[in-house]
Order: C-alpha cells, then sequence, then structure tokens
C-alpha cells in the first residue's frame, strides 16, 4: 500500500502543480480545452497512464471541462501516486490544447 503524505510534502508538491489545489485528503483540477474531442482524447490518454499505474482519478467530463479528484483511498489520503499522476494529466493537457 502507498503512504499517506504528511501536509508539508502536499504543499511542496503542490507548488509544483500548476492548477491543482486540496480539497481535505485529496486534490482537484478543472481542464478546459477547445472541444470536446480534445477533452475527450485527453482523459483516454489519461485512462492509460492511470491504468498503467493502477491508479484510477475520479473525474467527469462536460463537453470541453474535464474535472478531476485523486486521492488514494486505501491510504485514506494523499500519496505520491497522487502527485505522479497530477504531474502525468498535466503533461498529457500540454498536448490537448
Amino acid at each position: 500500500m502507498a503512504e499517506r503524505l504528511d501536509d508539508d510534502r502536499i504543499t511542496a508538491a503542490l507548488d509544483d502543480l500548476p492548477g491543482w489545489s486540496r480539497d481535505g485528503d485529496a486534490i482537484e483540477r478543472t481542464f478546459e480545452f477547445a472541444d470536446f474531442v480534445a477533452a475527450f482524447g485527453f482523459m483516454a490518454s489519461c485512462a492509460i497512464v492511470a491504468e498503467s499505474m493502477n491508479h484510477h482519478p475520479e473525474w467527469s467530463n462536460v463537453y470541453r471541462t474535464v474535472t478531476v479528484r485523486l486521492s488514494t483511498h486505501d491510504a485514506g489520503g494523499l500519496t505520491e501516486l497522487d502527485i505522479d499522476l497530477a504531474q502525468r494529466m498535466n503533461e498529457l493537457a500540454d498536448r490537448h490544447t
């Protein structure tokens, strides 16, 4: 099981994660794309990465907007898995904009 991060590590990680913010035991971000196809392409790319990490986001999509919430439920909060997936999502978002 992944180890839960302390508040200092979470704060430091968020400094390096543009667009992400903390909400209790999770981090969240809303991504905006040019259109539905770009948003869906982003989600498809993220799904492949998430599956390879065995770490799956809570997310929703409405037209060109994708809202993501990350937390490691087994650990009861944020872990390096969440930070790593958020970083990958930021990278993938840049490719789909």
